[in-house]
C-alpha cells in the first residue's frame, strides 16, 4: 500500500501500531533519532547507515527507513523522505505521519545505542553516579549494552519542556 503525504513517497507497513514500528535513520538525522528514542521509539543510526548500507539493514530488520537522501527517495523499500533541515519539523513529520503518541514509553531507551532501559535499584549505583546524584535522586535505569546510567533530573526536564513546546506532551 503506497500513501501519499505532501510530495513525499512512504511506504506504510501492513498496519504496524507505532510501537512496533521500528526506524532506521540515516546518517543526516541523528538529533531525529535522539529524540524519537526519547519517546520511546526504536531507532538505529550510525556512520554506517548511509546509501546501500542502510537499505540492507532496513531490509535485514523490517524498518521504516527515514533519510534526507534523494537518492533514496525512489527506492522501493519502506521510507519516509524527511523534508526539512529542522529537527522539530523532522519530528513533527515523523510523529504526525506514522501517528506516534507519547505515552508511558517515554525515557525508556537508550539516547546513545537504543538498547531498552532497565530500572535499577539505587544501591546498585552507588560509586557509579556522582555522590549528588546518588543523594538527591530516587530512580534509576541502566543501559545493559553501553553501560550507562540515567535518572530523571534537570536534561529529563528540559526534553519534557522541548515535548510541550513541540506540543508533543
Amino acid at each position: 500500500m503506497q500513501r501519499q503525504i505532501s510530495s513525499t513517497k512512504c511506504q506504510q507497513m501492513s498496519n504496524p501500531t507505532p510501537l512496533e514500528l521500528r526506524f532506521a535513520a540515516d546518517v543526516m538525522l541523528g538529533r531525529l533519532a535522539k529524540w524519537l528514542r526519547v519517546l520511546g521509539q526504536d531507532v538505529i543510526y550510525g556512520r554506517h547507515l548511509s546509501g546501500a548500507g542502510l537499505i540492507r539493514v532496513a531490509r535485514q530488520e523490517n524498518r521504516m527507513i527515514l533519510t534526507r537522501d534523494r537518492r533514496l527517495r525512489s527506492q522501493p523499500q519502506q521510507s519516509l523522505f524527511i523534508q526539512s533541515d529542522n529537527f522539530r519539523e523532522q519530528l513533527h513529520q515523523v510523529v504526525s505521519t506514522f501517528h506516534l503518541i507519547r505515552n508511558n514509553h517515554l525515557f525508556k531507551r537508550c539516547l546513545i545505542c537504543n538498547s531498552s532501559l532497565q530500572p535499577r535499584p539505587k544501591a546498585s549505583v552507588k560509586g557509579a553516579v556522582p555522590e549528588y546524584v546518588f543523594a538527591s535522586q530516587e530512580e534509576f535505569f541502566w543501559c545493559a549494552d553501553c553501560r550507562r546510567i540515567y535518572w530523571p533530573a534537570t536534561h529529563h526536564q528540559k526534553m519534557l519542556a522541548e515535548l510541550k513546546n513541540l506540543q508533543l506532551d
